[in-house]
């Protein structure tokens, strides 16, 4: 008997019946788990700043509260930036959290431990990513809901690679293997705004067949790699790897009339894909939500340009400038596309079927430096929840009156993403092996009461 085989059943000196019994359960609390179907993670790389978009401080000095003035919502009580109308408008469905905070200042520790709900290894700076890193929270997902019964992959990312100095930690499926990393997936750029600053195409899989190559020989010649821009493939070492580990799914996808039917964002109305934004974000978070109806467990979409470029691309970076970047580039098209998903969930009768995220790597200093700006601050932080059983109109936790630190129910990234676990069925305590074959709980967090 292998060594995992074992350990699954040594576990309390249960029999195998009854560990299969706990296991199809989803392990105790099985009953009070959630039911949504499907996860859409919007993840605003760079660290959006808590205090001019969810948790403002307009009775703070001016050196903190900044020049963003409060909006009132459709939940009389809350109150957030104005820069933020779609929000405010669909408010109801939306929970606020106030009061997240971790320890790791720098992106890469951020983004890998509210992308994977684990402590990174290295809090500031940037450490090679491996695959002994832990897995995505897609990936993960994936894992725990097992793969779609389509042609679909079990996890896709919107619409790049996150770099900073190299491929950003926690994005793929870590320990977990090629074989649960997200696909990568780009709508089609023609017509659209699209963000400043470098956005690596590592591992976008191409749905076009390039010319001269017909679907039949693709599907007669599956070793064939042709329609997956082998010049890049060629020029980038790292694309060359992803494209290589994705082979056969890419193929799959390629060759799947119901996946490149989700994809066609033609199919949808011109005036609702308006309404998302005729920009890469709202192109993105629409081919999300088209994905996850079409079977995809999780979708996660970068809501910013690919690559910090050196804090110069339109990202939420916001170290100089903030205001202006915020209000004039950054939070128009995330608002509009964020809000209008959920109303679209909505009308379609899918809200409480998909739960909706918004992550970040951490929020931004309350003082405001001499550039205008705020720089990186993990203190505290908000994240917010819609749909999948969340119960919108609330404001979790709350943060000192200066935005410096949790004053309230505080809570981290474990926590947060055993929410989104338990919206999704799956205990937080399903276990997975790590590249030893220890077995290890996707989460130490608990989740927090929003349902």
């Amino acid at each position: 008997m292998q060594r995992r085989d074992f350990l699954k059943l040594g576990l309390g000196g249960l029999t195998l019946p009854e560990l299969l019994a706990l296991r199809a359960q989803g392990g105790t609390g099985a009953a009070s788990l959630g039911k949504a179907k499907s996860c859409i993670v919007l993840f605003c790389w760079g660290g959006i700043s808590h205090l001019d978009t969810f948790d403002l401080k307009t009775n703070a000095p001016s050196n903190i509260r900044g020049t963003f003035k409060e909006i009132p919502t459709a939940v009389p009580g809350i109150r957030i930036g104005e820069h933020l109308p779609g929000f405010a408008r669909t408010m109801k469905d939306w929970a606020i959290v106030r009061s997240a905070h971790h320890n790791a200042p720098s992106h890469r520790s951020g983004a890998y431990w509210n992308l994977t709900g684990h402590e990174p290894s290295k809090l500031d700076g940037n450490w090679e990513a491996t695959r002994a890193d832990w897995p995505s929270i897609g990936s993960m997902i994936w894992q725990a809901k097992g793969n779609p019964s389509n042609a679909m992959p079990g996890a896709v990312s919107l619409p790049y690679t996150i770099y900073d100095g190299g491929a950003a930690n926690g994005q793929d499926a870590g320990f977990l293997g090629l074989g649960y990393d997200p696909a990568v997936l780009r709508p089609p750029d023609q017509g659209l705004k699209i963000y400043n600053g470098k956005s690596p195409t590592s591992g976008r899989i191409n749905l076009g067949l390039p010319e001269g190559v017909s679907r039949r020989r693709l599907s007669d010649r599956r070793g064939l790699i042709n329609g997956f821009d082998e010049s890049k493939a060629r020029a980038l070492n790292l694309e060359a790897k992803a494209l290589n580990r994705s082979r056969e799914q890419a193929l799959d996808m390629l060759l799947s009339p119901a996946v490149r039917d989700a994809f066609n964002l033609e199919k949808e109305p011109r005036r609702l894909r308006e309404k998302y934004g005729m920009h890469i974000c709202g192109q993105s978070v629409l081919t999300a939500r088209r994905l996850t109806e079409a079977g995809v467990p999780v979708a996660t979409v970068y809501c910013a340009a690919g690559d910090l470029n050196g804090s110069k691309g339109d990202h939420f970076d916001t170290h100089a400038n903030n205001f202006n970047k915020l209000k004039d580039i950054l939070l128009p098209p995330f608002d509009q596309a964020a809000s209008t998903l959920v109303e679209d969930l909505r009308e379609r009768g899918r809200l409480d079927k998909t739960l909706v995220v918004m992550l970040t790597d951490f929020g931004r200093t309350p003082k405001i430096n001499g550039g205008a700006g705020r720089d990186h601050f993990p203190g505290v932080y908000s994240a917010v929840f819609a749909g999948g059983g969340i119960q919108g109109g609330q404001v979790y936790g709350k943060s000192n009156p200066t935005g410096f630190e949790p004053a309230d129910k505080a809570c981290g990234p474990p926590d947060l993403h055993a929410t989104i676990f338990h919206a999704l069925g799956i205990n937080p305590e399903h276990i997975i092996y790590d590249e030893d074959d220890r077995p290890l709980p996707i989460c130490d967090g608990k989740p927090l009461p929003l349902f």
